[in-house]
């Protein structure tokens, strides 16, 4: 059996092969009538995923609260309604999904990154509260790449934002989602206290690099308290910031340590976001060592993901001991079958959909 299709588990979880959706945001929601909701774009953007054999689905960055959506089109768990229009997409998941399809919500929040215009809106930077922007918070009053000032988290807001990550999870599990990943990655809230770039405070949330990875931890410890046991908890993690004096590898090795410590179960290894002057050079594969380095010095399964669009691709990474589970972006956007097409070209035979096995291919003719 080719290792891409081989099956993992975490905790209680079991997952028919290591191929998986990454997250994507789709800044689809409606911002006046229904904001934070997920609706029917989305039940067909994920959906799309489950008929075309993915065993794992990770959504788009779903806000604690409502400072903290990227957008105004984006979209939250922070309230009941939302809470049920995400119910009948893991719904949808579960009944329809070819290789027994799991999901897993990722909570966020955007920080000093949130209240800005959507990519296919024609604008550029913060929204105006006339337009329905708010006002935004981060670790210290340091603005990204032209965007509005932040205003420095005070303690209780600090504290309340932790308990924002506890309240989402417990309405994550109540909507039948069967993970959880907290994102800390890309420059948004938790991974803006852990770069020294951005947090320039002295208190406890801040300073050592303890005190920068404080936020993270501390938000770890509320989620795995609220979820079952028997749930595994994911994290995504920038492994580094590709600049001088950010997040490196080392870092980041440390972190992984701790946060498996505290119950994390897999750490979604990505990189960058947090500064406009990091220097990437992408290229197929560019991640899967960081990935590497941590599966192998922090002892916990990890999931690579960036630029790997085939399905050799995703196999070298498992067979080689990069990564345990490869998680597939713009590919999937591309083609919402890649698994049965992949397992094809690879010798497996993945199930597919009733619906769509008149279009089995065959391996002889």
């Amino acid at each position: 059996m080719p290792g891409l299709f081989e099956p993992l588990a975490l905790r209680a979880l079991e997952l028919r092969h290591r191929g998986w959706v990454s997250p994507m945001c789709q800044y689809s929601c409606d911002p006046d009538a229904a904001p934070g909701v997920p609706n029917d774009w989305h039940l067909m953007h994920l959906g799309s995923f489950a008929a075309g054999g993915a065993a794992l689905i990770i959504t788009e960055a779903a806000a604690v609260n409502a400072q903290g959506r990227i957008s105004p089109r984006d979209a939250g768990l922070y309230n009941d309604d939302q809470a049920a229009a995400w119910q009948r997409i893991t719904s949808f998941v579960h009944r329809h999904g070819a290789a027994d399809a799991k999901i897993g919500v990722q909570l966020a929040h955007a920080g000093r990154k949130a209240a800005t215009y959507w990519p296919f809106s024609g604008e550029q930077g913060s929204v105006p509260a006339a337009d329905g922007g708010w006002d935004t918070v981060g670790p210290s009053p340091a603005a990204f790449d032209g965007y509005a000032v932040p205003a420095e988290m005070t303690e209780d807001q600090i504290r309340g934002v932790i308990a924002d990550f506890a309240a989402a999870a417990v309405r994550a599990v109540a909507a039948g989602f069967d993970t959880v990943e907290l994102h800390g990655a890309h420059g948004y809230l938790l991974h803006q206290f852990q770069s020294p770039l951005i947090n320039r405070r002295q208190d406890a949330w801040g300073g050592s690099e303890a005190g920068r990875n404080r936020l993270m931890l501390a938000v770890i410890d509320a989620v795995r308290d609220v979820i079952p046991d028997s749930m595994p908890l994911l994290l995504r993690i920038s492994a580094t910031d590709w600049a001088p004096g950010g997040v490196d590898l080392a870092a980041s090795i440390r972190l992984a340590r701790q946060a498996v410590a505290q119950g994390v179960d897999l750490i979604d290894v990505s990189s960058g976001g947090a500064v406009p002057q990091q220097q990437i050079a992408p290229s197929p594969g560019y991640q899967t060592g960081f990935s590497a380095a941590i599966r192998a010095d922090a002892g916990v399964p990890t999931g690579t993901v960036g630029l790997l669009t085939s399905a050799g691709q995703a196999e070298h990474a498992i067979a080689t001991g990069q990564a345990d589970a490869v998680f597939l972006g713009r590919a999937a956007l591309r083609d919402p079958h890649w698994w049965l097409r992949a397992a094809f070209e690879l010798g497996h035979d993945l199930p597919w959909a009733p619906q769509y096995e008149r279009a089995v291919p065959r391996r002889t003719f």
